[in-house]
């Protein structure tokens, strides 16, 4: 059963940003709330409150709310109109589909001067002879009543007639009050009678799965593993067979014909209740734990592993002689969700408690290795130095990484060599060699621009120095 609660109430006030002591509006409509309560004190700004559609059997703890405009409460439980004497601002009550049969107590609004529309229609009182000359006779403050205005003519003419309606209206309460009593004392039965039905069943299975166990335990040897054997078969029939009774009582229960009393309302609310936890029951008996996954069999030998089904890529860096492991996991998962251990044969990552375990082609170094995130992916990065000894059958041989550079330091100092050659041989090659054609142009080049400048000689007899020429270029 649902109740009023401060949580509640703040997951319904997100239009004023969840602050409850300044809201002026609050809807709490098919809630299930069985009691009005809290409301006057947390939140004594309301203008509008709609409890439509709930099971709120008493109309209370609403008099502090000194600005209500306008309360609705219907499709509720509630038998008598009472408890709204403080609500000085209210307009409008809507109680349309209760079970109000206590048509006198409609008076205690007359002290509601602002009340303008009152809604009745649905409920018990409604069917009674002079309803309606009654109300309008009371409340003399009302326009509309069930939707209807009130005109002026028909007020009169129910002040006229209200001492005879009052004593008709005095009439009916009485009878409606009697038949009421008994209503509750048959639903008070039925309710024990259930209640006791339910302990018996209890009881029943109890002793059912008592005299089970026993005779289980006097069986044979041989006849004990055929019957474990057979014991699935056996829960699954008894499954079926519950299965079926229930359908067959919910089928009872709900082609049973019932009046409609706040009492059987409660009823219909219960059995749905019921049926909820069944269901809910056989869902979380389906749904069995998985067992934990298998990451190292076990001889010791590691198995590979995706739970989180991540995209991967294993790279084999020979030039720097290590193994990088590139996992694409979540770009915004946060780093705290994952760890990182890296083994010398296989490397395993957890991520938000999944795990992704992978075996790596050569022997690494758990200590020199390094795990970082990209900055633009959010991929892992895991590299993974390899162990400097190769083991091929029962011979170690060293791989330095020094060899290689020397090898390729020798080839470069080849290729030098071979182009500081400027000439070749026309019988051993049989193309033209163009670095060659290259070095003599540039050769060329160079002798040209390094010729020497002709400059006049002073032994030259026809030579006259003139101050006022200037040297050639």
């Amino acid at each position: 059963m649902g109740r009023i609660t401060e949580d509640l109430v703040r997951r319904n006030a997100e239009h004023n940003g969840c602050v409850i002591f300044s809201l002026e509006e609050l809807s709490l409509h098919q809630q299930e709330i069985e009691r009005l309560e809290h409301i006057d004190k947390w939140c004594r700004d309301l203008k509008i409150l709609y409890l439509q559609n709930n099971l709120i059997g008493k109309i209370e703890n609403v008099s502090k709310l000194k600005k209500l405009e306008y309360l609705n409460l219907a499709l509720n439980n509630i038998e008598k109109i009472e408890n709204l004497e403080g609500c000085e601002g209210l307009t409008k009550l809507d109680l349309t589909v209760n079970f109000i049969g206590e048509l006198s107590s409609v008076k205690t609004l007359q002290g509601n001067i602002h009340l303008k529309e009152l809604f009745l229609m649905g409920n018990p009182c409604a069917d009674f002879d002079g309803y309606r000359q009654f109300v309008v006779a009371t409340l003399q403050q009302l326009k509309w009543l069930d939707g209807k205005e009130i005109e002026r003519s028909e007020r009169i003419q129910a002040l006229q007639n209200f001492p005879l309606v009052e004593q008709q209206i005095r009439e009916q309460e009485t009878a409606y009050c009697l038949k009421r009593a008994k209503d509750k004392e048959e639903a008070q039965r039925k309710l024990k009678e259930e209640e006791d039905k339910g302990k018996m069943q209890r009881s029943h299975t109890g002793s059912a799965g008592h005299w089970h166990m026993d005779i289980s335990a006097t069986l044979p040897s041989s006849e004990e593993s055929k019957d474990y054997i057979q014991a699935p078969e056996v829960q699954e029939g008894h499954c079926k067979e519950k299965e079926s009774d229930d359908r067959e009582d919910d089928l009872e229960f709900w082609n049973k014909p019932s009046l409609y009393t706040p009492e059987s309302r409660l009823e219909t609310l219960r059995h749905m209740e019921k049926q909820r936890r069944d269901q809910e029951r056989l869902s979380e008996k389906k749904n069995k734990v998985k067992p934990p996954r298998m990451l190292v069999t076990e001889d010791g030998r590691a198995l590979n592993v995706n739970e989180p089904k991540l995209d991967f890529t294993l790279k084999d860096d020979e030039k720097r002689n290590r193994i990088v492991l590139d996992l694409a996991v979540y770009r915004y998962l946060d780093t705290s969700l994952i760890d990182v251990d890296v083994q010398p044969t296989y490397v395993r990552v957890m991520v938000k408690g999944k795990p992704f375990q992978l075996v790596l082609p050569a022997e690494v170094k758990p200590d020199s290795s390094s795990a970082k995130r990209s900055q633009t992916t959010g991929h892992l990065v895991v590299c993974m130095p390899k162990v400097g000894e190769v083991i091929i059958g029962c011979q170690r041989t060293s791989k330095p990484v020094k060899s290689t550079l020397d090898s390729s330091r020798e080839q470069t100092s080849k290729r030098s060599q071979q182009m500081e050659r400027l000439e070749v041989d026309p019988s051993k090659r049989s193309f033209p060699d163009v670095a060659n054609i290259v070095q003599e142009k540039k050769h060329m080049t160079r002798r040209v621009r390094t010729e020497p400048k002709i400059m006049p000689s002073e032994e030259d007899l026809d030579f006259e120095d003139n101050p006022e020429v200037p040297p050639l270029i």
